[in-house]
């Protein structure tokens, strides 16, 4: 029989648990319990950090600078005293008041003038010692798990395996917290005592963010990846280059970026480039380099147009292209393959520093394009295939060499039929049938079906419609009403609904390693891309750590969703995110539960 506190206490997480009034927490967690009781943090509170069988403790940082840590003391100790400093910035100073989730003119906050109980310390307790690989990691190398306890007294316990686990449950706590009101009587948690377990349900979480077509500021991206930390994923794919632009410097091909960029200063500098990733390394987001190839490189024509066949034919481009401009590199000329050993020496060093994966592309090659190469001239499949393994042979032993793994859009392997090392990881978006053969094959594989996860779908086609012909009397417009090729837009509701699992056989999805959200640039740069991004990717950020079902193998509520992400989109959005609306504040003021809302579609 249990003593009669843990009894209560037993009695208070039962009933909240029925009452589904735990909309704090995105992504929700594998294990949460909660009661009702308010604890209130002091910005004064300490943070105290250790490691296992290490005889050194973290000193307090509690009052710590930003500059107190330097990127280049990489370690587990400087990882999470970054993160104590962020957490202490989120909670004190990033914080809302939840007046949208509470009826109308409601009395909801606790009452501050009466006796508080306060957060005495907040210990994180590190169970191991970090692998060495824990800044650079294959996927499912490091230990993303971690528990999280308040008590009722305002002790506060997080355990992890890795300091990355840390991390992840400091982003949980974070989200415990709300501002009062009254603006002198700070920040508290109603919810304690509060017991968290919780773990990823799949490795790579990632965002595939593409600043080729506009150019994003070295800071928007350092932007991008604070909220892909906060919503737990943990990589951001830079799609760095494609054929309207190259803005990656290459000093060894100091034209690429000087003839190849919009304008000069609009690319990534190698201390950009250190500077976004080191930012990603901090956080627990690995961010992976994507230079797509042999399709998609037309801006290497501004720099070297022979190494490019077919570059930007007019006006029929769309015979040769997936959009303008049209080229590719050359399959068979010994002049590319000299360049390409030339960019490979110079940029893979440098991001093998940071991370395990290079993407070198793949997709969308157009077979017709290769009439126009002097060394194929050919369209036929049968004499472009065995050049284009030499040619993904050729790059794969580069990123091999510099120690890192390779990845490849799924059309080298499901279109092209390019024999591919076990070792490279399969990027699939064009359906669920290509995510099944891909592991069926028995390559480890990314999900990412366009059909739910193309966040630049349906804001309609970012290209011009042709003009009519002279001696035309129709007015009627056959491109009317404009839409692009993967309308209709994909809502929030639509992109949780998407199980990566489905249709993939039992004994295989362990090679389903996860998945990304993908957003392309034509229509968007850094003035729209929060609104257009957030809070969609927040609901894939959710199926990808905690699972497309529940523990009851059904699919998660859609109605509970809409509660914890509308609560999650006004913490973004105080934290600096322009993040879109989930629901009108009259729906969230309604609340939400398992039985429903006010705000049910009855239609």
């Amino acid at each position: 029989m249990l003593p009669p506190i843990l009894s209560f206490i037993s009695c208070i997480f039962i009933l909240i648990d029925k009452a589904s009034l735990s909309w704090a927490l995105w992504p929700v967690p594998a294990s949460y319990q909660h009661g009702v009781e308010v604890v209130w943090i002091a910005n004064d509170v300490a943070f105290r950090y250790s490691i296992a069988n290490e005889t050194a403790a973290s000193p307090d940082v509690s009052n710590a600078t930003t500059a107190s840590v330097t990127l280049n003391s990489a370690s587990s100790y400087a990882i999470v005293e970054a993160a104590i400093q962020r957490t202490q910035d989120r909670l004190f100073n990033d914080n809302f008041v939840p007046w949208k989730f509470h009826p109308r003119n409601s009395v909801f906050e606790p009452n501050h003038t009466a006796t508080r109980t306060f957060i005495t310390s907040v210990t994180l307790q590190q169970n191991r010692t970090d692998s060495a690989s824990i800044l650079k990691p294959l996927a499912g190398e490091v230990n993303e798990s971690y528990n999280l306890s308040i008590t009722t007294s305002g002790a506060v316990l997080i355990t992890a395996i890795s300091s990355i686990g840390i991390l992840r449950a400091l982003d949980t706590f974070t989200q415990l917290f709300y501002k009062h009101s009254v603006q002198s009587a700070g920040i508290y948690c109603p919810y304690a005592p509060v017991s968290i377990v919780d773990a990823p349900k799949f490795a790579h979480r990632g965002l595939n963010m593409d600043v080729a077509r506009n150019y994003y500021a070295p800071s928007d991206i350092l932007h991008a990846i604070d909220a892909l930390a906060w919503n737990k994923f943990n990589r951001l794919h830079l799609h760095v280059t494609d054929a309207q632009s190259w803005p990656l410097d290459i000093p060894t091909l100091p034209n690429l970026s000087k003839k190849g960029a919009y304008k000069t200063g609009l690319s990534y500098s190698r201390r950009d480039l250190d500077q976004i990733q080191e930012y990603g390394m901090y956080r627990g987001v690995e961010v992976i380099i994507e230079i797509d190839m042999p399709g998609h490189t037309s801006s290497i024509h501004w720099a070297y147009p022979d190494f490019i066949a077919g570059y930007n034919i007019q006006p029929d481009w769309n015979n040769y292209a997936a959009e303008p401009p049209s080229g590719s590199l050359k399959l068979n000329s010994s002049a590319v393959y000299d360049f390409l050993h030339s960019l490979w020496e110079d940029l893979l060093p440098r991001v093998a520093s940071y991370s395990a994966y290079f993407h070198t592309g793949g997709d969308e090659l157009n077979a017709n394009i290769y009439k126009f190469d002097d060394t194929v001239k050919s369209i036929d499949s049968a004499v472009i295939q065995p050049l284009l393994q030499r040619f993904v042979d050729f790059n794969h032993g580069y990123v091999r060499a510099a120690g890192m793994t390779p990845m490849v859009w799924e059309e080298m392997l499901v279109e092209w039929n390019i024999t591919l090392g076990q070792d490279v990881v399969v990027q699939t978006w064009r359906s669920d049938e290509a995510l099944v053969e891909t592991v069926m094959k028995g390559h480890k594989a990314l999900a990412g079906n366009y059909n739910y996860w193309y966040l630049d779908c349906g804001y309609g086609t970012s290209l011009d419609p042709p003009l009519p012909a002279a001696s035309s009397n129709t007015t009627t417009n056959p491109y009317y009403p404009y839409l692009d090729y993967c309308t209709p837009l994909k809502n929030w509701r639509l992109v949780y609904s998407y199980n990566p699992l489905a249709g993939i056989p039992a004994n295989l999805t362990h090679l389903v390693l996860g998945g990304e959200v993908h957003i392309w640039s034509e229509l968007v740069d850094p003035v729209n891309f929060d609104s257009v991004v957030w809070p969609r990717a927040a609901a894939a950020a959710e199926v990808l750590w905690s699972g497309a079902k529940g523990e009851d193998e059904r699919n998660r509520s859609l109605v509970d969703a809409a509660g914890r992400l509308g609560e999650w989109r006004e913490r973004m959005v105080a934290r600096g995110v322009r993040a879109g609306v989930v629901q009108m504040v009259f729906c969230e003021m309604g609340g939400h539960s398992k039985n429903g809302s006010q705000c049910m579609d009855m239609g």
